[in-house]
């Protein structure tokens, strides 16, 4: 377990740990090199978390990119609001996640497509971030990554 992941007081306190950037590389996917950059950065007086996120898929060949804001919603329950580079927009709240690991915080949001849940938390390398989508038969991931901090 990363030594350095201590979250903070407050009811947005377990995000402070990804406070900074983050990488993760896969060489080897069926579309080529991946590189995801997360970079995750106090906003508006610390209330809100803003992450921009970059995806760089087969070496330049096309790009993805997100910005989430984390914070409390108007009933004080922590959320996020996304936009990507695709034109999709999700908004979520903090879920149980603990089924993808003990120590795993996250959230889930409604999608077009059904329920989808992400979830992260900290590893000896980093951290772990994984993003599912809810199917008949339970769970089922579609994005696993395993982060090391940039700082």
């Amino acid at each position: 377990m990363n030594a350095n992941w201590k979250p903070a007081r407050g009811k947005m306190g377990f995000m402070k740990p990804l406070l900074g950037t983050w990488l993760t590389v896969d060489p080897d996917t069926p579309m080529g090199k991946v590189v995801c950059t997360r970079t995750y950065t106090q906003i508006l007086a610390g209330k809100f978390i803003r992450l921009e996120a970059n995806w760089d898929i087969g070496e330049g060949k096309k790009t993805y990119q997100e910005i989430a804001h984390y914070g409390l919603n108007r009933d004080n329950i922590p959320a996020f609001w996304s936009f990507t580079s695709d034109g999709g927009q999700s908004e979520g709240v903090l879920a149980d996640v603990s089924s993808m690991h003990d120590a795993a915080k996250g959230f889930e949001a409604q999608m077009p497509s059904g329920l989808a849940r992400f979830g992260f938390w900290p590893c000896d390398t980093g951290m772990m971030w994984v993003a599912e989508a809810k199917t008949k038969n339970g769970w089922s991931i579609g994005v696993l990554e395993s982060m090391t901090s940039k700082e």
